[in-house]
């Protein structure tokens, strides 16, 4: 489907990578025409043990339109980048983020907890700085397989950045958005990653002083597994922060949100991301079904050819030919 667009979507910013591939500036129009008109459905996936995709299958009949991916293990992540290339083509949205093991520390979920002293990263030398930059160094190369692909990423690092019990969390904004900038940069400017649509995330009370700037940033919002957690005060709160000037996406939670309930009350999200195993397993089966057969919500079959309907069109006969024999 091909929404029409709206003033209010006329007036966002572009992408923050002015040289953003094709298929980044396609998603990431249709994201904005769809921003406000309707919510997409996300699923976060474990890829061990329990599969969550099929799960929902069984119980609604319908697919999420986006998949969530976790750079984790690193033993894994191959995988991971197979996901998201398998979710593109089958006309869905991947999006990654990075269970990052404090560096020096090893990977794994209890790792990205531990607590190391970020300036050491900035050091030239210190273990802290090898391991820093041997890690971002691989995953670069994963997203550039993506890339090559000609697959767009929603990616999401150093999330749930204001919870304080993530290692890029633990010692305060002012490091951790030396973090994220250090990776937009070096990402973006060095080593030409233009597939990434670059995705913030807060926890439960969105906090200014974490912000790195809208030059680093295409998309923000928060997370919570709290029920009491004003979701109408989380949204304005991302809101009071990044403006109109970029969607707002509800990056984690533990039952998806009543999108009706949410529509009414102001807190237009862009996506809900269920999480992965046990949470899913514990979202009661009807209200799973209200929310995916509901008319607010965009569930896989109803996402559109995006490339096609909101891709930039070439400006030549020689861009047309460029494109289709680079595969874009």
């Amino acid at each position: 489907m091909v929404f029409a667009t709206q003033a209010h979507a006329q007036q966002r910013k572009q992408l923050s990578n002015k040289n953003a591939s094709r298929q980044a500036k396609a998603l990431y129009a249709y994201l904005q025409n769809v921003y406000g008109k309707k919510m997409l459905s996300g699923q976060m996936t474990s890829n061990w043990g329990f599969d969550e995709l099929k799960y929902i299958e069984d119980s609604t009949g319908k697919l999420p339109a986006i998949r969530g991916l976790d750079f984790i293990d690193s033993a894994k992540n191959n995988n991971e980048v197979k996901y998201a290339k398998q979710w593109w083509r089958k006309g869905g949205i991947p999006t990654l983020m990075w269970h990052w093991g404090a560096p020096t520390t090893g990977g794994g979920y209890e790792n990205s907890k531990k607590e190391i002293d970020i300036d050491k990263i900035f050091e030239e030398g210190t273990p802290e700085h090898k391991a820093f930059w041997k890690e971002m160094d691989e995953k670069a190369v994963l997203l550039k397989k993506l890339q090559r692909a000609n697959v767009p990423v929603l990616w999401r690092p150093f999330h749930e950045l204001n919870g304080n019990w993530f290692w890029w969390g633990k010692q305060g904004p002012e490091r951790f958005k030396r973090l994220w900038r250090t990776m937009y940069n070096y990402y973006v400017h060095d080593k030409g990653l233009n597939n990434l649509i670059w995705v913030l995330c807060f926890m439960d009370k969105p906090d200014p002083a974490w912000y790195p700037g809208h030059e680093y940033v295409d998309i923000a919002g928060p997370d919570t597994y709290k029920e009491a957690e004003s979701r109408i005060g989380m949204f304005n709160g991302t809101k009071a922060i990044v403006g109109d000037v970029m969607p707002i996406a509800f990056h984690e939670c533990g039952i998806p949100p009543d999108p009706q309930q949410s529509f009414d009350t102001g807190a237009k999200w862009l996506w809900f991301m269920e999480w992965h195993t046990n949470f899913l397993q514990k979202v009661p089966t009807t209200h799973l079904n209200y929310v995916y057969h509901h008319d607010l919500v965009v569930t896989l079959d109803e996402v559109p050819d995006i490339v096609k309907d909101y891709g930039p069109k070439p400006r030549s006969v020689f861009e047309r030919i460029w494109w289709f024999l680079s595969g874009q």
